[in-house]
């Protein structure tokens, strides 16, 4: 069972403002972000070995300081949201008000507590800000709030951030950002694109909602427990190789590794591109190709991801012993960036995502192979595309609701987050994070959150939470355990 929380001591509050004054006009909330009001907050984080010869003063009046350098950037971060009276559309007004900024201590905790547990310790709960604060909320209160707590060996820097007004990419973006510029960095590498000239903001849509914002859609007191599973490059390469019926040999886990480092099929100066190149034509079979260049006889690549989504879910569909003709949905949560005609920016700055649900019965995912459930999922992927995304902007305009959050019917899973985020970019002067953690926001039974292993090369930490029967379960399921670190 997991540990009682353990208290984390506030020590002071604040509000820190952008340096500079902004002259950004509002930005109108898109499809896209306007679902998000009724969810709560993004909470994630990230833990540091503690800075030496570095009082906490000096340390902490620096990370203000690039806090508000950052929020210069990035104004909307330090607006609030408000909701037109006459179109009763919802902007974001930038107009300075500014971010929280919270010093905390939990001078009894070491690292080894918040990363050692198998079972997440509560106690990483308490170093984040807006504790299961609902997005719409952002009306009144700070868009960002940030909290940094002293460990007895750690630093832990939490960000809080209004879900309704940015997904994980901005997220993200925003996070590098303010530790580019805490270490000293003069020019932003990677600043976001603030166009709202695009298919997912509509000119005339409105979501009705209730006197006082929406709620949750889910249960905020079901008991639940959480663990972070870790799966080696190795093994991901294994679970790959399975489920898309191939003996993994150990060329084809190179040419898989040259792969992630690199999308670069000509020479890039090392050669490295030209070696891909030549492993990839020595053991990988080419598609059959007509005259007319017409691929025939192609095969489904179920990625590597996807097959590991594959192997969850008949993990948690087995632990759950559910009627074999019930049908069990998983859910993954796509970036609709790249795959809209014409492409977003990559750093489009909003919520730019939607949600693919995967049906099966839980007979069929059960009885039939790796293969099959991943095949499911690739395919589910591959025909989210620009005509998907913007069907399903037309059908949300036409019926405007916020997103149902939750597994409602004991029998949902929902893929959030993704191990392409530079999680581990996060280098504020005193080194690259030890782990990375989230707080309590958006949690059920079914909701897992995927995170980029530490060592990268295609490594990946899997955040689950799950029932405590169903996690009991899955921790003695022998096809799923096998793979974890």
């Amino acid at each position: 069972m997991p540990s009682a929380p353990i208290a984390t001591t506030i020590v002071s509050r604040s509000c820190v403002v952008p340096d500079q004054t902004s002259d950004m006009e509002s930005l109108k909330l898109s499809v896209s972000d306007l679902p998000m009001l009724s969810c709560h907050y993004i909470q994630k984080g990230c833990l540091f070995t503690r800075p030496q010869n570095i009082s906490i003063d000096v340390l902490l009046s620096s990370l203000r300081a690039a806090l508000a350098n950052t929020l210069s950037h990035i104004p909307p971060l330090a607006g609030r949201l408000f909701t037109d009276h006459e179109t009763k559309q919802v902007f974001i007004k930038c107009n300075d008000q500014g971010v929280e900024f919270v010093h905390a201590t939990a001078l009894h905790l070491l690292i080894r507590d918040v990363i050692g547990p198998s079972r997440a310790p509560e106690c990483v709960k308490g170093f984040f800000a807006c504790d299961r604060m609902v997005s719409y909320s952002g009306h009144f209160n700070p868009i960002v709030a940030v909290q940094v707590t002293e460990l007895a060996d750690g630093i832990f820097i939490g960000c809080s951030a209004n879900h309704a007004v940015m997904d994980g990419t901005s997220f993200w973006n925003f996070f590098n950002t303010f530790a580019e510029l805490s270490k000293g960095v003069k020019k932003v590498s990677k600043l976001p694109d603030f166009d709202r000239n695009c298919p997912i903001v509509s000119k005339t849509a409105v979501l009705s909602l209730p006197d006082g914002g929406p709620k949750v859609s889910f249960n905020e007191s079901e008991p639940l427990s959480e663990r972070m599973f870790s799966f080696s490059k190795e093994a991901m390469m294994k679970i790959k190789a399975r489920a898309n019926n191939k003996k993994m040999l150990n060329d084809e886990i190179a040419i898989e590794l040259l792969g992630k480092q690199s999308n670069d099929f000509g020479y890039d100066g090392n050669g490295n591109g030209l070696t891909r190149a030549i492993l990839e034509n020595w053991f990988f079979k080419k598609p059959v190709q007509e005259d007319n260049n017409k691929v025939i006889n192609e095969t489904v690549e179920i990625s590597s991801f996807q097959s590991l989504c594959a192997l969850l879910w008949r993990a948690v569909t087995r632990a759950r012993k559910l009627p074999g003709s019930k049908t069990t949905t998983f859910r993954m949560a796509v970036n609709c960036r790249h795959r809209l005609e014409p492409k977003l920016d990559p750093f489009y700055f909003g919520n730019a995502i939607q949600s693919i649900p995967t049906c099966a019965t839980a007979d069929d995912v059960l009885s039939r192979d790796l293969n099959w459930c991943g095949t499911l999922l690739n395919k589910s992927v591959k025909a989210h595309d620009n005509a998907s995304i913007r069907r399903v902007v037309e059908n949300w305009e036409k019926d405007p609701r916020v997103f149902p959050l939750g597994n409602f019917d004991g029998a949902s899973m929902t893929m959030g987050s993704s191990p392409r985020f530079p999680m581990y970019d996060n280098d504020f002067g005193w080194g690259r994070p030890l782990a990375v953690r989230s707080g309590k926001a958006n949690k059920f039974d079914g909701k897992i959150s995927a995170f980029p292993g530490r060592d990268g090369n295609g490594t990946v930490d899997l955040e689950v939470v799950l029932a405590p029967e169903t996690m009991d379960a899955i921790e003695s399921d022998y096809e799923f355990m096998q793979y974890v670190s």
